[in-house]
Formats: structure tokens, C-alpha cells, sequence
């Protein structure tokens, strides 16, 4: 762990896809940011890993947690890794859960991995997103998450009706996806993603903050999708976003009819 006297210091590094940084929390002795070229990718807290400082973490989270009976161990498959901040959230609130982190920068798995040294029953891949996804066994996983961004945005590899086939075909009948996006007024990219999802899956709900849904900020929003309807526990979704101390509101049905509009979904295939 880095340190500088008593203190813990900053530890930055370069690695495949920029320069990353730890920076310690001054206000929680094992608290840690990750940053990556400047931007803030994730937040952990090794002595409360059921602390989530991002909002966009705790919508995720509680998709993970209408996933399956409380504490029941889930398999889980993560597409983008970061400080693992998520798989560290179901390790200690579902132990046992096996879990597969793939991450395509090996150098920043390898930083965090060193200084925040991920749960025993979490594995690491190298690889990019959408080509290990595309190797997995049909009806492997109960969760799949998908936090993947070349930039500030996401690949289209992992975009397109493609992507939401392969991830269907992964989980098994009950499974969940969970995908992060980052939009902006007037959210056209997140009205398109639905409507992508909608194309392999029988139940979509977007999550966001109030702000987001009004126009008001650009910023992320979260995407859950069911193989089987009346499978996302859409009440216990909305009860959580209206909780969070960045109150927020679930698009369901008809909510999310009107939400989507005209927008089509994405093929597959350049541009």
C-alpha cells in the first residue's frame, strides 16, 4: 500500500489506457478513489465495501440486490472493472457468489489488484468486453454487468442489438442485465439503448436521477434488463432510487414507451 510516513499518499501510475491514480479518502482510513486520466472511474472503502460513494454504483447495486433471495450467492459476470467496486458490494453482501471480472487494461487490473487486492472467489480476465462474452456458455451467469467506456462513452461493440443478444444468451432464464451509459440532454443515446435492449429482452427499466431525467445535467444512467417478465422487482427498484440521497425515479412500461419514443435500435456494424 502506498504511503508517505504515516500517512498514505497518492500513487499514480501509467498504464495501457492513460494514467491512473489512487488517491486515498482523508476521511475513511482505507477508503480509495481511482481516477483515469483525471476522470473518476471508481470509489472503494476496503473496511465497508457496501459503502458506494457514486450514484450510478448504488442504482447498480440495487439491481444486484432484487437479483436473487437476500444474501444468496449469485455467479456473476462484470464487463469493465475498474477498482472492482461492485464485485467487492456482492462479495459482502452475498458470499460465496463466484464472480469474473474482465477488464481490458491488464496494467490498471494489475495497480488495483496490488494495492486493493480484490475478494478470494473474485477472477480477473484480460480482455476485451465483448469477445469474452461472446465465448460464454449459454445460461452461465445470473447477473451480467456491464460498465465498458472507451472514452466517456461505450463501445459499440457492447452497444448493439449484437451485444444485448450475446448477454441474453449468457444468463440463465431468470438472469438480469445491468448496463451503465453516460448521456446528456435530451438523453437520445440512453432512448436508443432501450430500445436496443428491448430487441433480446422481455423487461427493460431505466434508472436515473431526477436531474438527469429532467434535462437538467448531463450525466449517467442505468439500464436493467430480464430475460422473463416481471422479473426486475421494478417496486423495490423505484423504492431504492426515491431513498438515495440523489433521489431518482424508475421508467417502466408504458413510462418507458413514452420515454423511448421514435428511437430505434442500434444494429450492429460500423459507424
Amino acid at each position: 500500500m502506498a504511503t508517505h510516513g504515516n500517512r498514505r499518499a497518492t500513487l499514480v501510475a501509467t498504464v495501457a489506457f492513460g494514467v491512473a491514480e489512487l488517491r486515498p479518502d482523508p476521511e475513511r482510513e482505507q477508503g480509495w478513489e481511482l481516477l483515469v486520466g483525471g476522470v473518476p472511474q471508481s470509489y472503494v472503502d476496503l473496511a465497508d465495501p457496501r459503502r458506494l460513494a457514486f450514484e450510478y454504483v448504488r442504482r447498480i447495486a440495487s439491481v444486484l440486490q432484487v437479483a436473487g433471495p437476500a444474501g444468496a450467492p449469485l455467479r456473476v459476470l462484470h464487463l469493465g472493472g475498474g477498482a472492482l467496486t461492485l464485485a467487492r458490494f456482492v462479495a459482502a453482501t452475498r458470499p460465496g457468489s463466484p464472480q469474473t471480472v474482465v477488464e481490458r487494461d491488464g496494467d490498471l487490473l494489475a495497480l488495483v489488484s496490488r494495492v486493493l487486492p480484490p475478494p478470494a472467489e473474485v477472477g480477473l480476465v484480460v480482455g476485451d468486453a465483448r469477445t469474452v462474452l461472446d465465448r460464454q456458455d449459454p445460461g452461465r451467469y445470473d447477473v451480467i454487468v456491464a460498465d465498458v467506456f472507451d472514452g466517456a462513452a461505450m463501445p459499440r461493440s457492447v452497444a448493439g442489438t449484437g451485444f444485448a443478444a450475446a448477454a441474453a444468451r449468457a444468463l440463465r432464464p431468470g438472469g438480469l442485465l445491468v448496463m451503465n451509459l453516460t448521456d446528456l440532454p435530451p438523453l437520445a443515446a440512453s432512448r436508443i439503448q432501450a430500445a436496443t435492449l428491448r430487441t433480446a429482452f422481455a423487461e427493460v427499466a431505466l434508472l436515473a436521477g431526477n436531474a438527469m431525467l429532467r434535462g437538467r445535467k448531463a450525466g449517467n444512467i442505468v439500464l436493467a434488463a430480464a430475460r422473463s417478465p416481471g422479473r426486475l422487482g421494478v417496486e423495490r427498484l423505484a423504492a431504492a432510487a426515491a431513498r438515495d440521497r440523489e433521489p431518482g425515479r424508475v421508467l417502466h412500461g408504458g413510462g418507458l414507451d413514452d420515454f423511448i419514443g421514435g428511437a430505434k435500435a442500434r444494429l450492429d456494424g460500423p459507424g
